[in-house]
């Protein structure tokens, strides 16, 4: 399989939907419906459960169960007060930066539809310099145009609503994949792509295959948590983001080596079952798909912790894109890349024998 043969002319523009769609933490479900429709044509049946998480299925009889996983969710900001004056403070849904608030226009999410506004901040005229105050949750403010409490309350805008940044896809230099939420609807995306790959080249599995986009990773991983209880799986392997560690500021000797264009990463943590990391590494060097090494001391930050540690022990192994600027609204990706961890998701799932046990004590 040729990887400039993954991605076609269909594959983008779903990418460039579902990416554009807003599926903020606790609100994925028009995100969902969106991946379900496009898996549609390559599994026997869904599943999904209370909180949003979505599962496509190929062979559903199957005893032998394997996942494969992305997270649906995208940071996100809830309204959380609403002063007399008509502006709007805000709390974290996920891991929001501050930092890149200031200034940024957003899209506050009401029963009657999107309502605009924008994060205020004081003119540098007006600033005192010499002491400059840096942006913090506390003093991060929405501006919807209104000049009361009342105004704002007509609006549909109340406590609890979500907000998000209404940032779309573009593509730079003719390869990088940039947005705001590629962490992780990419992962999504990712997933459902070698779905499709096991269809057209009509690959008939021996096992059960899970497609499984899930909810709520952003908060605490707390979507394959609950589902991996529900499927019961043997193996999962999952793909989510990582830092591409060559970019200003950031340190690699806490970060490890790791960067855009040069492969999917592989990682190395106690969740990592070894044996199943070790079938990943050999496809890739068997069908010379490019690869990188990242070690993570006590849990990998993803839904492979969630997966690994459930049912009694699911040997569990993390595939990974390196990403730029993660949780700002310009995340960029090499579609090599993307291309890539597909090719080895699906060559391992080639390789992966049923009943598979990966035990230490064959």
């Amino acid at each position: 399989m040729s990887t400039k043969s993954i991605l076609n002319k269909s594959s983008l523009e779903f990418l460039e939907n579902y990416l554009n769609n807003a599926s903020p933490t606790g609100y994925e479900s028009g995100g969902q419906k969106l991946w379900m429709e496009y898996l549609k044509p390559y599994v026997d049946t869904f599943i999904t459960d209370t909180y949003g998480t979505a599962v496509g299925i190929i062979n559903p009889e199957a005893p032998y169960k394997v996942v494969i996983e992305g997270h649906a969710d995208e940071i996100s900001w809830y309204v959380n007060y609403i002063t007399d004056d008509g502006l709007i403070y805000v709390i974290r849904n996920g891991g929001s930066d501050h930092q890149i608030a200031p200034s940024k226009r957003v899209n506050i999410h009401t029963k009657a539809g999107i309502i605009k506004g924008v994060f205020g901040w004081p003119a540098i005229h007006t600033r005192n310099r010499g002491k400059e105050e840096g942006a913090k949750v506390d003093n991060l403010f929405i501006d919807i145009g209104c000049e009361t409490k009342e105004q704002v309350d007509k609006m549909g805008v109340h406590v609890g609503c979500v907000i998000t940044y209404p940032d779309e896809f573009m593509i730079l230099n003719e390869n990088k994949f940039v947005c705001r939420a590629i962490d992780n609807r990419m992962g999504g995306f990712m997933i459902a792509e070698v779905a499709r790959l096991l269809h057209e080249n009509k690959i008939k599995l021996p096992f059960g295959l899970y497609i499984t986009n899930s909810v709520q990773e952003e908060v605490g991983l707390r979507g394959a948590e609950m589902i991996t209880k529900t499927i019961k799986p043997n193996v999962a392997i999952v793909t989510d983001v990582c830092h591409d560690s060559t970019t200003p500021m950031i340190e690699k000797k806490i970060e490890g080596d790791t960067k855009i264009g040069k492969g999917p990463v592989v990682t190395y943590a106690p969740a990592v079952q070894n044996n199943l990391r070790e079938l990943i590494l050999e496809t890739a060097m068997a069908k010379e798909i490019p690869f990188q090494r990242l070690a993570s001391s006590r849990v990998t930050g993803t839904d492979t912790d969630a997966f690994a540690y459930s049912n009694g022990g699911v040997a569990s192994a993390l595939i990974s894109l390196p990403l730029r600027y993660m949780h700002t609204t310009v995340e960029m990706v090499h579609r090599d890349d993307v291309e890539n961890v597909i090719k080895l998701i699906y060559e391992t799932l080639l390789k992966l024998e049923n009943e598979e046990t990966f035990s230490y004590f064959k």
